[in-house]
């Protein structure tokens, strides 16, 4: 198709790398718009158990009309080759400027949720959340469309809005905030997903060895984190589990 990826997996969670092959005229995704801007995160994939009621509920809000997309790849596994299969919901692009957004089902989350993969020399255990910031203008209608996406109920925690899934969770803040979240952090562009946290074991061994690689770490409450410019674009928060 063109396009390959690799996953850090942990937990039920992952953070995914997309790229294009050979000479990059076959986008399948539609990747190129969204890179040509800045580095940094450009997605979402959200979960769900039942991909067909997840698509019925998003067309009938005007949020998507890509129906079920069927995907499967072969993967390895300690006794030979498997197939893992998905269903995927997409959201309308441009619905969604911030980047490519959708919903999964996976169908073999055991074929890729390999035990062999899940521990990490840093503790982590799961993706905690990602953070969109928006023009203020935009806050109150982003929070809704998101709340209307994951079809929850998003809740206020100072200058974030919050919205809790069954494994991590979305956060969205007006840009004006952005500097009292990610002290010193730039924002290349509106709207901007400006960082990923993860959750570790041990906060003091996460940030001795992200330390010992070389990375200048930032403090925060309850953890620290590396900036955009050293992490690829986006921010990476390391909390304790």
């Amino acid at each position: 198709m063109g396009a390959g990826n690799r996953c850090a997996l942990f937990g039920r969670t992952y953070l995914e790398l997309l790229g294009l092959f050979g000479d990059g005229s076959a986008d399948p995704w539609n990747i190129r718009p969204l890179i040509a801007g800045y580095e940094g995160l450009h997605g979402c994939s959200f979960g769900c158990g039942d991909a067909e009621t997840t698509e019925k509920r998003l067309r009938a809000g005007g949020l998507s009309s890509s129906g079920v997309l069927p995907l499967q790849r072969d993967v390895e596994t300690p006794e030979g080759a498997a197939t893992a299969r998905f269903q995927a919901v997409h959201l309308d692009r441009a619905l969604t400027p911030e980047g490519l957004i959708h919903i999964a089902h996976h169908l073999t989350p055991e074929l890729i949720h390999q035990p062999r993969y899940l521990e990490h020399a840093n503790g982590a255990t799961r993706l905690h959340s990602v953070l969109l910031v928006v023009d203020d203008a935009e806050l109150s209608a982003t929070v809704a469309r998101y709340a209307r996406i994951l079809d929850t109920r998003p809740v206020a925690e100072g200058p974030l809005h919050a919205l809790a899934l069954p494994a991590g969770r979305m956060e969205i803040a007006a840009v004006s905030a952005f500097g009292d979240i990610l002290p010193g952090e730039p924002v290349p562009s509106l709207p901007y997903m400006a960082g990923q946290s993860v959750a570790v074991r041990d906060i003091g061994a996460a940030r001795t060895l992200v330390e010992d690689n070389g990375f200048t770490v930032r403090e925060l409450p309850g953890g620290f984190f590396v900036g955009a410019t050293q992490a690829r674009g986006a921010a990476i928060t390391f909390l304790e589990s």
